[in-house]
């Protein structure tokens, strides 16, 4: 059984890690709310990128390139995968990281052979401790996402896709579906699959008149029915814009990752702070008892020495009239 001032300990104790969870969320809701705003802003740039990749589609048939999948849609056998798995520096995130790391290991166990890429210390830490044989981690983007960071993780994969060390490109991240729901995904960004680009999803995202063919960079030769010219050709034109839209791609999943991780972040201090608040009133109740306790066994005790300390005159008053009767 505790005691009064081991229960009032505890309460003081209670009191400054709520302090700590308290800081953590309104960090982590400060966070949250500054990264969404930098991708808010780099977000018109890659949409109207993708935008004039789909002209492109839109306007060549039989489009080679390789970027995308085979025109054919067959599917050689691709043995040669890299992952790139993104998680947090640091835990206090709920189900965050252990979600992430579910996802790569049921990726990598689809994949074998694959070649590993890390963001975050977290899964850094998990995969080694585990055996798994790491390529390259990057050690700084998890709780700084940048342009210039995804671009340089973006150089990296691009350069050992083009040269062969592996057919294919995967990303596990955390997507927010909406304020409130997190889901760990992963999604093949290399190659490409032609139906994200072509012409039918061009007419829902383009306007006749959003872009003239000037602003796109490309010439029409004086008929609106008439293709495009491009010049040098569609081919070079599309591996000079495709390494920008795959470093977008990389920038938002590390954005939308880190927003998720404050989201879980901010569920698991807002869950912390309720349960130090009941905490609080629980070891109350149990400090305001015991301290009650205390007060009446005081009074119950100054109580009987005070009868008792009666009773003991009464006595020595009854002698002494016995000793002056005699």
């Amino acid at each position: 059984m505790p005691t009064a001032k081991e229960i009032k300990n505890r309460i003081a104790s209670v009191q400054d890690t709520k302090k700590i969870t308290n800081a953590m969320y309104l960090i982590s809701s400060t966070k949250l709310q500054k990264a969404k705003r930098e991708l808010e802003a780099t977000r018109p740039y890659f949409s109207h990128l993708k935008t004039e990749i789909k002209r492109v589609f839109g306007s060549v048939e039989k489009i080679e390139n390789r970027y995308f999948e085979p025109l054919d849609g067959e599917q050689t056998a691709k043995l040669r995968a890299a992952i790139l798995s993104i998680t947090a520096d640091k835990g206090l995130a709920g189900a965050y990281n252990q979600n992430v790391i579910k996802a790569t290991e049921s990726l990598l166990a689809e994949h074998p052979g694959s070649r590993l890429f890390v963001v975050g210390e977290y899964g850094r830490h998990f995969f080694e401790k585990r055996g798994y044989e790491i390529d390259k981690a990057f050690l700084y983007t998890a709780q700084n996402p940048t342009m210039p960071r995804a671009r340089e993780i973006s150089s990296i994969l691009l350069e050992k896709y083009l040269v062969g060390d592996f057919d294919e490109i995967f990303i596990v991240y955390t997507d927010m579906k909406n304020g409130m729901e997190a889901e760990a995904t992963s999604a093949r960004i290399l190659p490409f699959e032609r139906s994200e680009f072509e012409e039918s999803g061009l007419h829902n995202t383009v306007e006749s008149d959003s872009h003239s063919p000037s602003e796109s960079g490309l010439h029409n030769t004086g008929n609106e029915e008439s293709e495009f010219e491009f010049i040098p050709g569609v081919d070079a034109i599309l591996n000079s814009v495709m390494p920008s839209y795959v470093t977008g791609f990389i920038y938002s999943t590390l954005v939308t990752s880190f927003c998720s991780e404050q989201n879980a972040r901010m569920t698991a201090m807002d869950s912390a702070n309720r349960n130090a608040q009941k905490l609080l009133s629980e070891l109350g109740v149990q400090y305001n008892r015991m301290r009650q306790a205390a007060i009446t066994q005081e009074i119950t005790e100054v109580s009987a020495g005070a009868k008792a300390q009666k009773k003991n005159r009464k006595k020595k008053a009854k002698r002494h009239q016995e000793e002056i009767h005699e």
